[in-house]
């Protein structure tokens, strides 16, 4: 098992670590982490940052992709990802095969109102189990270890349940909620059940900011992970009826 050991600091959620070994898509070093409570203001995203626009999936092919834990089903047609869930599987990610660091990621998403979603970013998957220490919102160390190949790092959510935390930032597998939508009305209100809605994905040095359809939902300052590749989400359920969530146009711009 790989220990990762961090200095902690009196923030609301720091850590501080040493660079560690390379994941099974990448490799990744862990810093330091601290959050925020997400803004409610309506946000015009802006286009000024320089690099160029890159589709990330390109007519009926998942080239550049790889499918890890579980085993929903992935399918692409004319640009359109489509996840369908499976009854007794684990959360299944399909994750870019190429990591990245600072970037705009801009996507559609269509999802059947019964089933929770996200995508993630920044996010890892080892071959050993790693070991995290950190100081949790109630100012306590806490440890978790992560096992391998588990998934886990910052996920924009998909939420269309009467919770409405879409666009909140989860760390899946690892420390949980770090900005969710309790007190953004605006923003709980921004995503439309059964209807494509558009996000947007600012991640630059240490702060990560969302939108839905023009609508900032989240502003997270947390730099413990720098680096990883952008997964799908199809969550596992136990619901044996199959469910799909859908993904179109899906872009991104490193900066």
């Amino acid at each position: 098992m790989k220990k990762l050991k961090l200095n902690l600091s009196a923030s609301l959620l720091a850590a501080t670590a040493i660079t560690f070994g390379a994941c099974s898509s990448g490799g990744s070093s862990e810093e330091t982490a601290e959050s925020t409570e997400p803004k409610t203001e309506t946000v015009a995203a802006s286009e000024e940052e320089e690099g160029e626009w890159v589709e990330l999936v390109k007519g009926s092919t998942i080239e550049g992709w790889t499918q890890l834990n579980g085993k929903a089903t992935y399918e692409v047609d004319n640009g359109v990802v489509t996840g369908t869930t499976k009854l007794g599987e684990p959360n299944s990610f399909l994750t870019t095969n190429k990591m990245y660091d600072d970037f705009i990621l801009e996507y559609e998403v269509k999802v059947d109102p019964r089933m929770n979603s996200g995508v993630q970013i920044r996010s890892n998957s080892y071959e050993k189990d790693t070991t995290y220490v950190f100081t949790n919102k109630e100012g306590e160390t806490e440890e978790k270890t992560v096992k391998a190949p588990r998934v886990h790092g910052y996920q924009v959510e998909i939420d269309p349940s009467e919770r409405a935390y879409s666009g909140g930032i989860y760390d899946e597998g690892r420390r949980g909620w770090l900005a969710d939508l309790a007190d953004n009305e605006e923003g709980r209100k921004a995503f439309k059940n059964n209807e494509w809605n558009k996000y947007r994905v600012e991640a630059k040095g240490d702060t990560i900011r969302t939108f839905i359809n023009g609508v900032q939902t989240a502003e997270l300052l947390d730099d413990m992970t720098a680096s990883g590749f952008i997964g799908l989400q199809v969550h596992s359920t136990k619901i044996e009826d199959p469910m799909q969530v859908q993904w179109r146009n899906i872009r991104i711009k490193e900066l």
